[in-house]
């Protein structure tokens, strides 16, 4: 059973994409071969959100000897930003706490639980001071391969956090240097009420958010309706809510593909039986070749 496509930017993907996620740190062990059995079930394209999903992508490749195998690698901006020479993520409770004073209350409080939160926050001279660190940025893109794996997730939470400092001009860069070496960023969020409209201006084929009500933020509902008028393509990030849906997995594509008009979904499975339900749920799902704009 074949998975639809869809076109984008002259590329195409298919509508669902797996990424393997072990319940447990144990059962990254189990990844490769569970990549294999579903590599076996004719698909052709994997998720990849970190180095080790990439390297057990390669032996794949390199065992198969299949050039038509491609991955769905992440890149996250912390990666290339800097506060006064230093990274980004070395502050990361300053800008948690300076988004938290200047956005976000009182609700955000449980997107940010596992992080300490400082007293100390930026003051805007400092969020000026935010620089894109070329060097760094480039050492982190050299892990990729454009032929391997065409497009390139960008951003992450600390591209919602760039958002929310008021500084998508990092971003902007950072999206232009991705295409200077070849890939078609796609940008990534976390908070897709928030996100989706702040970065509508970025030069990416698609925005990848959550569409589901642990992750949606700040509403499922103005999650939806906003999604809805979007006028780019959005791709659903966990659309099965970490597998809680998985029994109503039909239901659940049907509401992301011909409600929402969403272009792709990327789905986590743990086991081959929820790779082929998912599959089977995808059963009269349309292929999608958009027009291309002129």
């Amino acid at each position: 059973m074949r998975i639809p496509t869809v076109t984008l930017e002259q590329k195409r993907l298919p509508r669902v994409i797996f990424c393997i996620q072990p319940l447990t740190p144990a059962g990254l062990k189990a990844i490769p071969s569970l990549m294999k059995k579903v590599y076996g079930m004719d698909v052709g394209y994997f998720d990849l959100p970190s180095i080790k999903h990439l390297r057990y992508f390669r032996e794949l490749k390199r065992l198969t000897d299949d050039e038509t195998l491609m991955g769905l690698c992440h890149l996250e901006v912390e990666e290339g930003v800097s506060f006064l020479g230093k990274p980004l993520h070395h502050f990361e409770s300053k800008v948690v706490s300076t988004i938290k004073k200047n956005l976000f209350l009182p609700y955000s409080i449980r997107h940010f639980s596992s992080i300490s939160i400082s007293s100390d926050i930026f003051t805007q001279k400092e969020i000026d001071r935010i620089l894109v660190d070329p060097h760094r940025f480039d050492k982190a893109l050299s892990l990729f391969n454009p032929r391997e794996s065409p497009f390139l997730m960008v951003g992450e939470r600390y591209g919602d956090w760039l958002l929310a400092l008021g500084r998508i001009d990092l971003l902007k860069e950072m999206v232009a240097r991705v295409r200077e070496k070849g890939f078609i960023p796609i940008y990534s969020g976390q908070w897709a009420t928030f996100a989706l409209p702040k970065a509508k201006a970025l030069d990416v084929a698609a925005y990848a958010v959550p569409i589901n009500i642990k992750k949606s933020f700040f509403d499922l509902t103005q999650a939806c309706d906003l999604i809805k008028r979007f006028d780019k393509p959005v791709i659903s990030l966990n659309p099965l809510a970490d597998r809680k849906l998985l029994k109503k997995a039909k239901e659940a594509f049907s509401f992301l593909f011909n409600e929402l008009k969403i272009y792709l979904a990327i789905a986590e499975i743990t086991s081959e039986e929820e790779a082929k339900t998912i599959m089977k749920a995808t059963d009269g799902i349309r292929s999608l070749i958009p027009p291309r704009k002129t």
